[in-house]
């Protein structure tokens, strides 16, 4: 019978020059599609020290989460590789992703194991952080309790000496044509501390950290106030189009500074 044939490794696969040009794309279509990201104050993250392995868990209530990684751990943790489990089907339609440190996870109790086989030689990585939605499902923020993929709870063993770090997303319309896209890191928690735990006191921490972190964000989205942000990523502002030109005219007509906004 002949042996399984083994996939690359994603730390072999991952290309930084390739990784370099998406970027700007993807940043690119946030200006398009977005008006900012926006992380509250508290929310800005501190990068451990090197060599120390990152795990960053995520909620997952968009298709955008996969842009929000992106800008998020090019921004925010510069010296870092990010790498980024993703359904194998759904990664079989966006190949040239294989290059940016996303690799394939099947699901069911094999694909569980192969997972973990794959996080474990990239968190042996020295420059590794690890990127996942926790829930392994689309997710609606508001639902409870927070949903844990099979694996995840399994991390710490792993990676005893990692940093593992909750991450809520949200995408709200607040004043403007385009809706921003919010995110809050929490409590650091240690990979060591979550170690000693059984499993379910485990599964039990780290829900409860993402949770704390998703309902802290909400109070922040609620409220509405840009000033308890931190702007990461500009996007785009106003109509577009011949009704922003026209006010634009208008405006340097009457010699005003021409803001796009409709709340500035």
């Amino acid at each position: 019978m002949p042996a399984e044939k083994v996939a690359p490794s994603p730390v072999a696969l991952r290309d930084a020059r390739a990784y370099a040009f998406f970027h700007v794309a993807f940043s690119r279509f946030f200006r398009r599609h977005m008006g900012a990201l926006r992380v509250p104050h508290w929310g800005v993250p501190q990068d451990p020290p090197s060599g120390v392995p990152l795990i960053v868990l995520a909620n997952h209530p968009s298709w955008w989460d996969g842009v929000a990684f992106m800008l998020l751990s090019a921004r925010l943790f510069p010296a870092r590789d990010v790498y980024i489990p993703m359904e194998a089907a759904a990664l079989a339609k966006y190949r040239f992703m294989r290059r940016l440190g996303v690799f394939g996870i099947k699901p069911g109790a094999r694909g569980a194991v192969a997972f973990l086989r794959t996080a474990t030689t990239v968190l042996a990585a020295p420059r590794a952080m690890l990127w996942m939605n926790a829930p392994g499902r689309f997710q609606d923020v508001r639902e409870r309790p927070v949903a844990l993929a099979p694996g995840v709870t399994r991390l710490p063993e792993i990676a005893p000496d990692a940093v593992v770090l909750p991450l809520a997303l949200d995408y709200v319309f607040w004043t403007e044509r385009r809706p921003d896209m919010l995110a809050a890191f929490g409590t650091p928690m240690n990979g060591a501390a979550l170690n000693a735990m059984d499993r379910d006191a485990r599964e039990a921490a780290i829900r409860a950290a993402l949770t704390v972190t998703m309902d802290r964000l909400a109070e922040e989205a609620i409220s509405r106030d840009p000033a308890r942000f931190t702007v990461v990523a500009e996007g785009a502002a106003g109509m577009g189009g011949f009704y922003d030109l026209w006010r634009r005219v208008t405006a340097a007509m009457r010699g005003r500074r021409f803001d796009p906004r409709h709340a500035p």
